[in-house]
């Protein structure tokens, strides 16, 4: 949020309606004594400098400040973990979270302040700048979990290190002895996406190995983006031996398309997810993947939403958090390596 934003006070609202500060302090309170038209030029000012009463003072020695979190769409794995690391770190400072799905209704930043909100921490959620400014007029900090896309100068932000975790899974899958790799993503703009895309590339360059147009696929984070894009990879005229998704619900749709054609995990393909979610566990095989630290990025935030919300400053306006490649069951040589 904008560093030097200042809250509308009662001396600005009493200078600007040329009345006491008392006058202005009996409007806000909703109190009889004050006459109609200074009482309607006083809320018109109230509503034009997007007045909010400061509700933290009666509940400055409150053992619990309140931080807002959201997501989109559905709770999956991926939100799950990251609300565990929020709501565990929450429970050790002595803070409390409200957890919500972006709406952005109407006035929805000064309803949050309202309710007693300190700070807004958004998960993979996208704000654009009417949001940011409704933010900034309320004094609303936020701090965006695994920016979708790249975050504005006023935003501050948690993140793992997505580059590197791309070329470390596909480093892994070259060792193999793959040269067939393909990488099956998000978003095309999603920022994550586009870092594990350049770590894939990155390594796949550095090995020498092509990388075919068909096999760089954009799509969702979702189960129904690997089905699909593994029935279009496995029907090309050269199939990659190997398949990079760009999170363990694509993978998990990979190994299900493999199935139904009868190929064999890791056998005929291997497959590499990025998370590291309880999906991969359960997954059969269970999933080489590439662990972010979702429980740590989630207290992360939430030590700088408090931070923020007490005025303080952080050093940096982005954190991010090292990845780790976890070796499972999906990954092998492929065939003709294992017949050489």
């Amino acid at each position: 949020m904008p560093r030097n934003t200042r809250r509308t006070t009662l001396a600005d609202i009493a200078q600007a309606a040329g009345v006491s500060v008392a006058t202005v302090s009996k409007v806000v309170n909703d109190r009889g004594d004050v006459a109609p038209q200074t009482r309607a030029r006083v809320r018109e000012l109230l509503h034009q400098h997007h007045y909010l009463a400061p509700v933290f003072r009666h509940t400055e020695s409150a053992e619990s400040p309140a931080i807002e979190v959201q997501f989109q769409g559905g709770l999956k794995s991926y939100v799950a973990e990251a609300l565990e690391g929020i709501i565990d770190s929450a429970a050790e400072l002595g803070a409390s979270v409200v957890i919500s799905k972006a709406s952005h209704a109407p006035h929805w930043a000064r309803d949050l302040v309202s309710a007693g909100r300190r700070a807004v921490i958004a998960i993979t959620s996208v704000y654009t700048a009417t949001h940011l400014n409704e933010l900034a007029r309320a004094g609303l900090p936020l701090v965006v979990l695994d920016p979708l896309h790249l975050p504005d100068s006023r935003v501050n932000s948690v993140g793992a290190t997505n580059f590197a975790g791309g070329l470390t899974a596909t480093q892994h899958l070259l060792s193999l002895g793959h040269h067939r790799v393909a990488y099956l993503g998000g978003p095309t703009m999603a920022v994550c996406n586009q870092a594990r895309m350049h770590g894939y590339r990155a390594a796949m360059e550095a090995a020498g190995a092509p990388v075919l147009d068909a096999y760089v696929r954009p799509g969702e984070f979702t189960y129904e983006t690997g089905l699909l894009g593994a029935m279009a990879l496995l029907d090309l005229k050269e199939p990659p031996t190997a398949i990079f998704a760009g999170n363990d619900e694509i993978a998990l749709g990979v190994i299900e398309t493999a199935r139904t054609r009868g190929l064999r995990i890791p056998e005929d393909l291997s497959v590499v997810g990025f998370d590291d979610t309880s999906l991969a566990q359960m997954a059969s095989p269970p999933l080489t993947t590439v662990r972010q630290p979702l429980r740590k990025m989630g207290g992360a935030a939430l030590r700088t939403a408090l931070r923020l919300a007490n005025g303080e400053k952080v050093e940096s306006y982005h954190i991010e958090l090292a990845t780790e490649l976890v070796v499972r069951a999906s990954t092998a040589p492929p065939r003709e390596e294992k017949s050489a």
